[in-house]
């Protein structure tokens, strides 16, 4: 089998942020994993990671242009819409006909790169507490790995507060 069979075999998603990623430089090439990983939690089952290293994006409706707003988050965080709506405007709710417009993947398998239409990004500073996340390839089986600090390189997006305070431990 020639590698081009192979690769044509690939879900569009998948080749297109291999592409893209590639253009890019990126060290890292996508992997197909066994499994759907439509979740964080599914996600970092599948790798043997921490939840909080896969880097889930989140994409909401900004209501004044109806431009994409994405946020990639930190897999054990939740997105704080008031944090995100103060510095990218207010937000609406963005279904899954409206996701897969903006940015060309379904949900579940949504990318930090290669959109069809270029978001408003913001990375979630808790993803810095990692040296190695992982996100989305533009599949639900599709993911790469990263540093933090390729993700800024890769979308020139400015780290922010975007998440609700975790809940502190409680003591004994």
């Amino acid at each position: 089998m020639s590698d081009a069979t192979v690769t044509q075999d690939l879900p569009d998603g998948f080749r297109h942020v291999s592409a893209v990623l590639g253009t890019l430089g990126h060290p890292h090439v996508p992997i197909l994993l066994a499994v759907n990983a439509r979740t964080a939690q599914e996600a970092a089952d599948a790798l043997g990671v921490q939840l909080g290293q896969i880097a889930k994006s989140v994409i909401f409706r900004r209501r004044a242009d109806d431009v994409a707003v994405l946020v990639v988050t930190s897999g054990d965080r939740r997105v704080d819409e008031k944090k995100v709506a103060a510095l990218a405007g207010p937000l609406g709710r963005a279904d899954a006909d409206f996701v897969k417009a903006q940015t060309g993947f379904t949900i579940g398998g949504v990318s930090p790169v290669g959109h069809a239409n270029t978001p408003v990004t913001l990375i979630d500073r808790e993803l810095l507490r990692f040296d190695e996340i992982w996100a989305a390839a533009g599949h639900p089986k599709g993911v790469f790995r990263l540093s933090p600090a390729q993700l800024q390189g890769l979308t020139q997006a400015p780290v922010a507060d975007v998440t609700q305070v975790a809940p502190s431990p409680q003591s004994p």
